[in-house]
């Protein structure tokens, strides 16, 4: 039974990073006003933001940080759901991360040195820019 009840809970929570990756925000969001955890994590550390900033899925970032998703979280490689952003060039996602206090030089490599290895310019200048809290 316990070994069931494992399986389906692996299932549920790859149901979840799905949801995540797929910018399905209002599933997604429903499960953690239900009580997931807005920082759940895969095995690899990505939590719901990194995964949702990555695919580039600004509604799903703005749900999961208005639900208190915390955007220093880093993987085990020690990137961030900003560094993730920049890279995929989701100006509203980094703008969403950065006006939920996310630190630009956070992480390794951090979202700034993303921008300079990749010359992404505008995500630079982006991340450069003053933001409204």
């Amino acid at each position: 039974m316990a070994e069931e009840l494992d399986e389906q809970a692996l299932a549920f929570a790859h149901q979840m990073f799905d949801l995540a990756r797929e910018g399905r925000a209002d599933e997604l969001a429903a499960y953690v006003d239900a009580g997931l955890p807005p920082d759940l994590t895969n095995d690899k550390g990505d939590t719901l933001l990194i995964l949702a900033a990555y695919h580039a899925r600004p509604g799903t970032v703005a749900a999961l940080l208005e639900r208190h998703a915390d955007p220093a979280r880093t993987n085990d490689r020690g990137q961030t759901a900003l560094a993730a952003g920049v890279f995929r060039r989701s100006a509203e996602v980094v703008t969403a991360l950065l006006k939920a206090g996310a630190d630009p030089d956070h992480g390794s490599p951090s979202a700034v040195e993303t921008a300079v290895f990749f010359e992404l310019p505008e995500m630079l200048e982006l991340l450069r820019r003053p933001q409204p809290r």
